[in-house]
């Protein structure tokens, strides 16, 4: 039985004022199955184009941040919410290296393969 979702691209964005940006994860939202975790891939050759003064460091700190409030692995306060909070939150409009895509929906009978299947398919570099 398929069960409805929400995901959001994690994309970083070097220079705000430039409006370019680089898929660097996904994170995904099932709530009938207890499910919120993201996965991410920083390509960093492809990010230095953007801009060669990048923070890496600030961008995987980051990433690690955001995942760790997804799977629980974090000792932030966002742990003590519940799934779909934390989804919001995340997902919120921010002005900072690290944004989300708006959410998008669908329906999946297995969250975690729609997580690899959406992070192979947007955020993976091929080659």
């Amino acid at each position: 039985m398929p069960h409805a979702f929400e995901y959001a691209l994690l994309r970083a964005v070097p220079r705000q004022e430039r409006g370019e940006s680089m898929n660097v994860g996904v994170l995904l939202y099932c709530a009938d199955k207890k499910f919120l975790h993201c996965r991410t891939h920083v390509d960093e050759n492809r990010l230095r184009a953007l801009d060669p003064r990048i923070d890496m460091d600030l961008l995987r700190d980051s990433l690690r941040l955001w995942c760790g409030a997804c799977d629980g692995s974090t000792t932030a306060p966002i742990t003590e919410t519940t799934l779909g909070q934390r989804f919001r939150w995340l997902t919120a409009p921010k002005s900072t290296l690290l944004q989300t895509s708006p959410a998008h929906t669908g329906f999946t009978e297995d969250p975690q393969r729609e997580l690899d299947h959406l992070w192979e398919t947007l955020v993976a570099t091929v080659g």
